[in-house]
């Protein structure tokens, strides 16, 4: 019996881990930005530029520059509202004053989150942002600089609309997550019938080996004369 409960207390902890795993802080993504603002609340502008080798050191500063929708796109159009640099924030264009927020990557100066929140959208708050990540690499005898830049086209709406494609992907990706958790319960149960089975094998196997030795034991017993 102790054999077969084995299997069980092995089982318990695999099935608590499988339950945490979607809560479980994963590898750096780049995920698209969002672009429909609504009038009054407040927006995530998102910036997330991934390093290709997660062990090597480095240091970057995020910069975000903005172009009004009265202005055309050319570089020398492009505001610089804000910037991030060595765990500290500064609010560079006095239209955004007190309302831009780092909500980017946390207590680090090896940035890869570099997404900053607008409190209170106005109208003028549409038109084209740009964030620039500038990142330092730093090798054993070398460093290397890398320049990446995304654009957001953000508009501004009185009431947020969900398209169809964003639906469809948030029950997509819930649907999977459960679909994971199922198969994992399926091959831990699957594992713990087998060995539960081997358990149960060997157990018997074990029975029968000692009732094989007490009976050769009783034999010699009986073949052994007794002295008069």
């Amino acid at each position: 019996m102790c054999a077969a409960r084995d299997p069980l207390l092995l089982l318990l902890p695999l099935t608590l881990l499988a339950l945490q795993a979607p809560v479980c802080g994963g590898a750096c993504v780049e995920v698209d930005s969002d672009t429909e603002a609504v009038l009054g609340e407040g927006f995530q502008l998102g910036c997330i530029s991934c390093k290709m080798r997660g062990e090597v050191k480095a240091e970057a500063s995020v910069e975000w520059c903005f172009w009004s929708p009265d202005k055309g796109e050319a570089e020398e159009n492009c505001t610089l509202i804000y910037r991030y640099e060595d765990i500290r924030e500064d609010i560079l264009d006095p239209r955004f004053d007190g309302r831009l927020a780092w909500n980017g990557s946390k207590n680090t100066k090896d940035l890869q989150d570099g997404s900053i929140f607008i409190l209170n959208v106005t109208d003028e708050d549409k038109g084209m942002y740009k964030c620039i990540f500038r990142r330092r690499l730093i090798y054993e005898k070398y460093e290397f600089n890398t320049n990446t830049t995304k654009r957001i086209q953000l508009e501004v709406v009185d009431r947020l609309t969900r398209g169809m494609a964003s639906i469809l992907s948030e029950v997509m990706m819930y649907a999977s997550i459960v679909g994971l958790q199922f198969w994992l319960l399926v091959e831990m149960i699957y594992c713990y019938r087998k060995i539960a089975a081997a358990g149960e094998e060997a157990l018997r196997e074990s029975e029968a080996e000692y009732l094989a030795i007490a009976s050769e034991s009783k034999d010699n017993c009986a073949a052994v004369p007794v002295a008069e």
